[in-house]
């Protein structure tokens, strides 16, 4: 199954989970296409500035590839950077957010596993 750029179901989520600004999210496969227990498959853009607040994963995984442009994540209470090629795991009841402090796009594959 392929998802062409030009088909992806768009949306802006206005203070994603408590964060600043909106994060655009470009879903490239809903939920029911996948056999396995999946929750979310998308490309989010974070502009200059805007975050994702601070938030739980229980009983799910959830899966950043940084794709392009840099930031800081906060992983259990630690404000750590990001860039391009980094992938980050949170889990088992983890906690964290994410805020572009920089001046390009940050752009993050997301994806998130139930167990």
């Amino acid at each position: 199954m392929i998802t062409r750029t030009g088909d992806m179901q768009t949306e802006n989520r206005e203070n994603m989970r408590g964060g600043k600004g909106a994060v655009k999210l470009e879903h490239w496969f809903k939920p029911e296409a996948f056999g396995a227990k999946v929750r979310l498959c998308t490309r989010m853009t974070l502009a200059p500035g805007n975050s994702i607040g601070s938030h739980t994963h229980a009983d799910e995984d959830e899966i950043y590839l940084v794709l392009s442009g840099s930031g800081l994540i906060q992983e259990n209470g630690e404000w750590v950077p990001i860039q391009t090629g980094d992938a980050i795991l949170t889990g088992k009841g983890g906690t964290h957010g994410v805020e572009n402090n920089g001046t390009d796009p940050l752009v993050i594959a997301a994806v998130i596993i139930l167990y």
